[in-house]
């Protein structure tokens, strides 16, 4: 063998590598770009977590509702109504934003906030407990005696 032939072979020897590791880059980037695009991102406002609604406390015993979350209070029949007891424990799933409680004699609004716990107005904490917490706890059947303007 000559040795511009040995160069030769030598030389395509490295190209043929060169474009087999470039290949090789080449897919092991597109696996990467792909697994990347299909990653959506998420909306934080889709986030649902869970609320736990504690009304317990209530006496008499009542039913309550969420609206838009859970079934109405407000139907024809009140005692085949699929509303929820005031007597057990319920865990919603709710995404940050403004909602209302609301039994037969009084509602008022919270909010889950951006990081899934609650707030609601400071008028009502001699009633409504769990702010900063995933827990409403509700006290009391009104929200009377209250001597001061509602703030909510």
């Amino acid at each position: 063998m000559s040795q511009t032939f040995k160069k030769q072979r030598f030389v395509k020897g490295i190209i043929v590598g060169f474009l087999w590791i470039g290949a090789i880059m080449m897919l092991v980037f597109m696996g990467q770009a792909s697994l990347a695009l299909s990653e959506e991102p998420v909306n934080p406002l889709a986030h649902e977590y869970p609320i736990t609604i504690d009304s317990t406390s209530l006496i008499p015993p009542t039913r309550w509702h969420v609206p838009g979350m859970t079934p109405l209070i407000w139907t024809m029949d009140p005692i085949s109504s699929d509303a929820y007891r005031t007597t057990e424990v319920q865990t919603l799933s709710l995404k940050p934003g403004e909602y209302r409680f609301g039994t037969f004699t009084f509602d008022f609004p919270f909010r889950v906030t951006m990081e899934g716990v609650l707030e609601f107005a400071g008028g009502l904490d001699q009633c409504v407990g769990g702010r900063g917490t995933t827990t409403l706890n509700i006290r009391c059947a009104r929200t009377q005696p209250y001597g001061g303007q509602p703030d909510y």
